[in-house]
């Protein structure tokens, strides 16, 4: 109705997104390589054997602490945790279902922010970060609940 020329917009929203993605390249390859300096570092399971005993007190594998860092970061590299846990204790195992319900339960806060307030130019992000991570949070406790609760 607006005659609108459907194959210049077209081409105009493609050369905005190669735009985008030069702009947030920088922010994508430093987390990259934040993630596997981490993943290759072994900090991920220094850290899961310091807090195992709050873990295991609240009823939370430790083995599952590594994935929940790394989902805030990555979901490639948490997908790839996942599926090492899966090799090693089974996907029907407790610890697999939990990680299962986990993943789909949380996000991966530091990449979404970064790449969205990066694209549109957002630098005062004000209560994102503690609204997300408490989110985050809400969801690994609901998965830890609904897991005991259909599978306890």
């Amino acid at each position: 109705m607006k005659k609108v020329p459907i194959y210049d917009s077209f081409t105009e929203g493609v050369k905005d997104g190669i735009q985008t993605v030069f702009n947030i390249f920088p922010a994508l390859l430093g987390l990259l390589v934040a993630v596997g300096a981490l993943r290759a570092s072994g900090a991920l399971g220094i850290l899961s054997n310091l807090i195992s005993p709050l873990t295991t007190a609240i009823g939370f594998p430790s083995e599952a602490v590594p994935l929940t860092f790394m989902r805030l970061v990555s979901s490639a590299a948490s997908r790839g945790l996942l599926l090492d846990l899966f090799a090693e204790y089974g996907p029907d195992s407790y610890l697999g279902r939990l990680v299962s319900v986990m993943m789909s339960s949380t996000e991966t806060v530091f990449y979404t922010m970064s790449i969205y307030f990066m694209s549109v130019k957002i630098t005062k992000t004000r209560s994102t970060l503690p609204g997300a991570l408490i989110t985050n949070l809400a969801g690994i406790i609901a998965s830890v609940l609904v897991v005991n609760w259909l599978w306890g």
